[in-house]
């Protein structure tokens, strides 16, 4: 299947879908889409000595927030050194410690050389970090030489502070799933060898199903163009407008996907299809990404990142988190839409991330150089020093047990990726990797966290267990 673009217009031509108040879908509902303030920062002559630059926004004032990051103008642009920052909680006008941003986030980017990495609008950017709900903000930027003995570094230009407001959640939004079982009880024992071969192509598991009009219209609720085509892509899931899609049983999952996989597997190893809420059930704000999907040609392996923006959310604010992370790699990064194609929070809850339908291979921006025939899956957090929830790791685990298996990979194989240029791998650099990788097999960096990343032989054991291997 060749890597194509799916415009919305074709694969939804009404206007506007009338739905039933079931769905949950709301257009013209009074919840806040949330907002984004952009504040420069400049020289902090206070902290400026003659080895260091240093730049920052002194205590201000600002309109509520729940999530910051730091943006600048060059996204090749490196900001060797330290970003921290201070914020005062709207409720109890308490200010936080300082807390540090993770600084090296271009590794989590679109591909070098494809439209959405060189699009005039994107952008240098830290990790963003969660926050919770404040209403004033003190930043600190100060340069640092990026290896022993080389000249302190230059900030890049035109840093700026983002305070990203979420708003409100979606009316009838669903409430969070009981967290699942710790699924399959197996060892963790790592990878085991690859049971296929990699063909390096994919079968398109699903449909561009246009909705029918004149189906379930019921109850006057309206879901503009770009949410209906959010939504029409995973049609054979679930209905137009859902905020959810629902959990099956192996058998279930079986009897609804095709009996051949691109192996030729006359019985595919399938995970049951876990529940995933939609992007219409986490509030995403369809206007803001771009129109276009865009898909590779087959999902052969899975990314496992941790978000980075720390662990102080409840699981009833994931849906927040995600709305927040969103906006930043959007509206302040410059990306076409979020970098991740899933999400899953402390409690293993699966939520749909980059727009174009949770069964196809869409193309994500989240692991640089390796976007192309993967997925990436965020875990809601940080993982470098302390230990990810089981409940997160079980929905790494089934949700790659079902979308690796529509494509025929076993979890605890290998598989060839082509590299589309990083720091790890030259562009063009054949390269076998475990089917469920961390951030850092494909790329120099920390992510996943050394904890989430000492998790994932459990996961890809759990994964093989769920699919039936």
């Amino acid at each position: 299947m060749r890597a194509f673009l799916a415009s919305s217009i074709g694969v939804v031509c009404a206007a506007a879908f009338v739905l039933p108040s079931s769905t949950g879908a709301f257009a013209g509902d009074a919840s806040v889409p949330g907002s984004t303030q952009s504040l420069p920062l400049a020289p902090l002559a206070s902290e400026r000595s003659a080895d260091e630059a240093a730049q920052g926004l002194l205590k201000r004032d600002v309109r509520p927030f729940s999530l910051v990051g730091v943006i600048w103008d060059d996204p090749d642009d490196e900001l060797h050194g330290t970003v921290q920052v201070r914020t005062r909680a709207a409720g109890t006008g308490m200010w936080s410690g300082w807390q540090s941003l993770e600084t090296h986030n271009h590794a989590h980017a679109a591909d070098p050389g494809t439209p959405e990495r060189e699009s005039r609008s994107v952008r240098g950017s830290t990790a963003p970090l969660w926050v919770g709900d404040s209403d004033a903000v003190e930043v600190r930027v100060r340069s640092e030489a990026p290896r022993a003995g080389a000249a302190v570094a230059p900030l890049p230009r035109g840093l700026r502070i983002e305070l990203v407001d979420p708003g409100d959640d979606p009316p009838g939004g669903p409430a969070p799933a009981p967290a699942p079982g710790p699924g399959p009880e197996v060892p963790d024992t790592g990878t085991a060898a690859d049971t296929g071969a990699d063909t390096g192509t994919g079968a398109d598991t699903g449909t561009d199903t246009a909705a029918d009009p004149n189906q379930d219209q019921t109850a006057g609720t309206v879901l503009t163009p770009e949410e209906a085509a959010s939504s029409a892509v995973n049609a054979e899931h679930a209905s137009i407008g859902a905020l959810e899609i629902p959990e099956l049983s192996k058998e279930e999952t079986e009897a609804a996907v095709e009996t051949e996989t691109e192996t030729g597997a006359a019985k595919p190893y399938i995970g049951p299809r876990p529940r995933i809420v939609t992007r219409k059930g986490w509030g995403a704000d369809e206007k803001l990404r771009e129109r276009d999907f865009v898909y590779t040609k087959s999902v052969q392996a899975a990314f496992v990142h941790h978000s980075a923006t720390g662990n102080n959310y409840t699981c009833q604010q994931a849906p927040s988190v995600l709305r927040s992370i969103y906006r930043y790699h959007v509206v302040s990064s410059g990306w076409r839409d979020i970098g991740y194609n899933f999400a899953v929070d402390k409690c293993g809850n699966i939520y749909e991330g980059r727009a174009g339908g949770v069964a196809k291979p869409v193309m994500g921006a989240h692991t640089l150089g390796f976007n192309s025939n993967s997925m990436g899956i965020a875990v809601l957090g940080t993982y470098s020093s302390t230990t990810p929830p089981a409940a997160a790791v079980t929905g790494i685990a089934r949700l790659t047990a079902w979308k690796l298996g529509l494509y025929g990979k076993d979890p605890r194989g290998k598989a060839k990726l082509t590299s589309g240029g990083g720091n790890r791998y030259a562009k063009g650099t054949k390269v076998s990797l475990n089917v469920i990788s961390g951030h850092r097999d494909g790329f120099s960096t920390e992510c996943p966290g050394a904890r989430l990343y000492g998790k994932l032989g459990t996961a890809r054991t759990s994964a093989a267990r769920y699919q039936g291997r």
